[in-house]
């Protein structure tokens, strides 16, 4: 899915979203579960998903840092989505989570996260 996604966003067919979005891309957060066969958690059996809301900087550095990244990004360009690809534990196929962006800067938490 995500090799779909990056091929079509270098193809002429993306150039007009290129030339009005900028896209940045995170490959992977969970490299250091991954490497041990986790496929949510990270090397302290925590599920990264689940550590979102209020990370903690040494408990889960790369939620709290891409978090961060976002806060960052967001101050220089308004961040109009952020996209999480990944598996899940029991659903299949395609499916969508989704939070209201108004919701989100309503409570703060685009500028406080």
């Amino acid at each position: 899915m995500v090799q779909g996604m990056l091929d079509y966003l270098v193809s002429d067919e993306a150039y007009e979203l290129r030339k009005h979005f900028v896209f940045r891309i995170i490959p992977m957060i969970n490299i250091d579960g991954v490497v041990y066969g986790n496929q949510r958690c990270s090397l302290l059996g925590v599920d990264l998903n689940r550590r979102w809301v209020s990370p903690n900087v040494f408990l889960h550095p790369t939620i709290y840092y891409a978090k961060s990244l976002i806060r960052h990004m967001h101050n220089e360009r308004r961040v109009l989505m952020y996209c999480d690809l990944h598996g899940h534990s029991r659903k299949q196929n395609a499916f969508f989570y989704a939070c209201s962006y108004k919701n989100y800067e309503h409570e703060g938490r685009i500028k406080n996260a």
